[in-house]
């Protein structure tokens, strides 16, 4: 007989506070106080204690009176460890035209857009120097049966220059390619998170509950990064489906992606 048991509430917050401490949500203000966090998820300042201290014990944050709460940056590799490969994750087949169109299948809300200074991990991604102006866009996607994705775009301004009126009428990367963008491909990674209470409230779901996340490096084809997307997805209207087949010698047969496709309903 199988039984699962929910997480703990502070676990739950607890999860959801460390996924926005790896993408650099605070990095520049620091965590909310655990008053404005229990308003934030609806809970006693007990539970946001306890979910803060194990950010401490997992060396996250440091917590100092009178100074807040800040993130801790990861220790640097140690010398002749090798770094992860980015030609190891999965370019995806057909990606770009399956994107363009699901936008135009789909309605978009446009929450905001902005220039902002690029922060340090997008900066990075990028390719551009931290500071660099870039459009940071803040997008919900939906269908007949409600919302669908919550998507933050990042476009450096050196790339294209549009409006929030632009973003509303046509797919970013139509605009990008109106801007004179070649793509060349897109690099992706597919993972799991929790959602946080301004993410539930737009997708409309509990806070964390499950989401599919998905991470996107869109690169023309000088091969420099013209777009990062970072994606949260409903996994009960949306999926992906990865076509494999088999390549190689008989003793050194490997599978490799030829399409993929997306379904949302």
């Amino acid at each position: 007989m199988g039984t699962s048991l929910p997480l703990p509430k502070y676990h739950q917050i607890y999860l959801i506070l460390r996924e926005q401490l790896q993408e650099g949500r605070f990095d520049q203000e620091g965590v909310p106080g655990e008053h404005a966090l229990a308003g934030q998820f609806d809970v006693a300042r007990i539970t946001i204690r306890k979910a803060m201290e194990m950010l401490v014990a997992d060396g996250l944050v440091s917590r100092r009176p009178g100074l807040g709460t800040w993130p801790l940056r990861a220790p640097a590799a140690p010398a002749g460890q090798p770094k992860p490969n980015p030609q190891q994750k999965a370019h995806l087949t057909g990606l770009l035209e399956n994107i363009v169109n699901m936008g135009l299948r789909t309605s978009v809300r446009v929450l905001d857009s902005a220039l902002v200074s690029a922060p340090p991990a997008v900066a990075e991604a990028l390719g551009i120097p931290v500071g660099a102006p870039l459009h940071k866009s803040l997008r919900v996607r939906s269908t007949e049966a409600g919302p669908l994705s919550h998507i933050t775009t990042y476009v450096p301004q050196s790339v294209a220059d549009f409006t929030r009126e632009d973003l509303e009428r046509e797919p970013l990367l139509m605009l990008l390619e109106a801007a004179g963008v070649e793509f060349g491909g897109a690099t992706q990674t597919i993972s799991a998170r929790l959602a946080d209470a301004q993410v539930a409230r737009h997708l409309d779901v509990a806070v964390g509950s499950a989401l599919l996340a998905v991470t996107r490096l869109v690169r023309d084809v000088d091969d420099r990064p013209v777009q990062l997307l970072q994606g949260l997805y409903r996994p009960d209207r949306y999926q992906y489906q990865l076509q494999l087949s088999r390549v190689g010698s008989i003793d050194a047969k490997v599978w490799v992606s030829e399409e993929l496709s997306a379904q949302f309903h």
